[in-house]
Order: C-alpha cells, then sequence, then structure tokens
C-alpha cells in the first residue's frame, strides 16, 4: 500500500506544557496501555515479523508512547490508536510494504479450508478475498492466523453515484455466481462481510483504524471521486459458508447469518443454501440502495427475482449475471454518472444537491479532458 511522504505537523497536534505534563501522568497511570484483548498480538510481533509481517508500533515487545517527553497530544500519535476488533489486526508485509489483515480463526473450522479453496480458484469474476498465507497461532493453541490483503468496508466512503451502485451490484452477483460454480455457498452474506480495495480511492494510504485520517493519523485522508477511480468489491469472513462436492445436495439446516429474513431458515426443516444467498444478496440490494435511493428502480426487477419468498423462484445465480447485464445495457450513460437520490430528499435539498452535482461533475469533466 502506498504510503505518503512525511509531512511537518500542523500546529493543532501541539498542545501546551501543562496539557502535556497531564497527558504523561495519564500515561503513567495506563489510560494508554494496550487492552487485555491487544496484548495477544503484542505476543506475537517477534513470530509475525520472523515470518515477515510487521505489526505497527504499538504492539512491539518494547513499545514507548511516542508522545512522551513531546507537547504532542497522544490523539494525533499513531501508536495511542487501539484496535477495534480483537480477532483482525493490519501488519505490512515487509517484502514489498503491502498492507495486510490478519485474522485469527479457529483452526478446525470451515473458514481455514474453504478461503484456501476460494484463494486457489482463478477467474475475473473472483470477487472472494484471497489468503496469501496461513499460519500456525503462537499465543492461541487450537487457532491459526490468516494473512490476507487488508480491505475496507465497502461503504465507507459511501457509494455517490448510480454507476457505483451499477458496479457494486455487477461485482457481487459475479462473485455470487462464482461462489456458486465452485459448489459453496457463503451462507452469511450481509453489509459487514462485503468489502473493497479501497487503494485506487487512497492512492497515498489511510490508517487502517482511524480510517479518515492519513497513514500518519495526523492529516486528513480524502478519498478520490469512485466512479473516475473504479474499486474491487470482496466477499469476505467464510466462518460458516459450505462446500459441496460435485453433484452433491446444497440442502443445509440451521439459522445462520447476519440475515434473518431468509423465509426459510429453519434448525429442522432442509433449504437450499444456494437460494438462501440469493435471497440474503437481494435483500442487501433492496434495503441498502432501492429502498434508499430514488433513481435506482431498475433494479427493482431484479430484487423481485432474487427475493421471491418461494426459493425455487429464485433463478440461479448465473442467471441473475445474464438479467442485470441487461438491465446495465437500458441505464443512459448520463444516468450512471448522476448522484445517487435519497428518497427523503425535501425539494429545496433536491434543488441544492442537484446544483453542486452538476457542478462537480463539470470539474470532473475538466481533469478527465486535461488528463
Amino acid at each position: 500500500m502506498a504510503v505518503e511522504t512525511t509531512r511537518a505537523l500542523p500546529d493543532y497536534v501541539y498542545v501546551s506544557a501543562e496539557i502535556a505534563q497531564r497527558h504523561a501522568e495519564q500515561t503513567r497511570k495506563g489510560l494508554y496501555d494496550l487492552l487485555p484483548t491487544e496484548i495477544p498480538w503484542k505476543d506475537r510481533y517477534e513470530y509475525l515479523q520472523e515470518r515477515g509481517y510487521k505489526l505497527r508500533p504499538r504492539y512491539h515487545p518494547k513499545w514507548r508512547p511516542s508522545w512522551m517527553g513531546t507537547k504532542i497530544a497522544p490523539n494525533f500519535c499513531e501508536d495511542s490508536i487501539k484496535i477495534i476488533n480483537f480477532r483482525i489486526m493490519d501488519a505490512t508485509r515487509i517484502s514489498d510494504g503491502m498492507r495486510v489483515a490478519i485474522k485469527s480463526v479457529a483452526k478446525e473450522g470451515p473458514d481455514v479450508p474453504i478461503s484456501r479453496l476460494v484463494s486457489s480458484l482463478g477467474g475475473s469474476d473472483h470477487h472472494c478475498v484471497s489468503v496469501l498465507e496461513v499460519l500456525y497461532d503462537p499465543v492461541a493453541d487450537g487457532r491459526s492466523l490468516l494473512i490476507m490483503p487488508y480491505l475496507r468496508p465497502y461503504n465507507d466512503p459511501e457509494l455517490q453515484m448510480v454507476g457505483d451502485v451499477v458496479n457494486f451490484v455487477s461485482q457481487m452477483l459475479e462473485g455470487l455466481a462464482f461462489l456458486h460454480r465452485n459448489c459453496i455457498a457463503h451462507r452469511d452474506i450481509a453489509s459487514p462481510n462485503i468489502m473493497m480495495d479501497a487503494r485506487p480511492l487512497y492512492p497515498n494510504g489511510h490508517h487502517p483504524v482511524r480510517m479518515h485520517r492519513a497513514p500518519d493519523a495526523v492529516h486528513d485522508a480524502d478519498p478520490l471521486v469512485r466512479i473516475d477511480h473504479p474499486v474491487q468489491y470482496y466477499y469476505i469472513d467464510f466462518g460458516l459458508s459450505a462446500h459441496f462436492p460435485q453433484g452433491a445436495s446444497s440442502m443445509v439446516i440451521g439459522k445462520v447469518g447476519r440475515d434473518m429474513e431468509i423465509p426459510e431458515l429453519s434448525n429442522i426443516a432442509p433449504y437450499d443454501a444456494y437460494k438462501a444467498d440469493i435471497y440474503a444478496l437481494g435483500n442487501l440490494f433492496d434495503k441498502e440502495f432501492l429502498q434508499r435511493f430514488s433513481n435506482v428502480e431498475f433494479l427493482r426487477p431484479l430484487m423481485g427475482c432474487m427475493k421471491q419468498r418461494q426459493p425455487d423462484l429464485r433463478p440461479p445465480a448465473d442467471e441473475l449475471v445474464k438479467m442485470f447485464q441487461q438491465v446495465r445495457a437500458l441505464v443512459p450513460d448520463n444516468d450512471i454518472r448522476w448522484r445517487l437520490v435519497e428518497r427523503s430528499e425535501q425539494p429545496y435539498e433536491k434543488f441544492l444537491n442537484d446544483t453542486v452535482a452538476v457542478a462537480r461533475e463539470g470539474i470532473s469533466n475538466l481533469k478527465r479532458m486535461v488528463g
């Protein structure tokens, strides 16, 4: 991942001597100490470094807070930032500087074999996160460490234009068809399990936890326009997934996954895992786009097919890909570059937002013309 060159620190990161002393005292009292959930990552630091992955300075066994002895506020020091999800850690691959994510998973669970299987498959429609390496976990018996490319939530920053939605829907349908064609049902399709490679939006990088900040955690990280800098979207988290041998039944049981609105979910009666995936993805499209925005009505026929209450009436994923290609061909190019219009917008808001959108598009067109 590209990292910006060092910039001079702005004045706002500095505090008075009195406040700096107060921060130092709070630090000595343990305010910024590693959380109990962070300590295992400190214990993995040297093991991971030996295998080519470097954690952030905060997790070095001999870490000393960088703000001590300075007048810089801890909030603007990268090593004050704590992880949010203790199961997942960011790191840098030493060989090339690539940012990766390291996830602790159960060694005997489905995550490892299915992730490895998905990673071994090729194809342009491979919209599933790849596993770069699987390591033994030195601090937790019965667990493994999955090394994967670092990804960002697909909706942070939010999609802004109709074309953003078109690209997202297209890639997610292709990715689902890819999984099903390879006899894999995801079984937990939901917004948290879809992410993107945001490097085109942030060519200078961003902080892996405080994502609105640059890698130094001081300066803002302002994204480029998604429609002009397309991203790749990926399904993640195969912890509930199922792989069926060629020709085997795809019937399963279990009320699993985040989407409890899938009609046929049951702990008793078997249901088709592929059809449940299709409903879940259609439900995501419906809630994230169709219910929110007034100018994506072209999605409605697709949603109607995907959210049929009778599973047998839902088309297979390969057919949905073809259906959406036909729908996409009918969307005018001018609409593709138009902003998403919230259904809740009042007339005066719409006028103001449309005016801003026209000006922004004019600037974008000018930039494209001059290169």
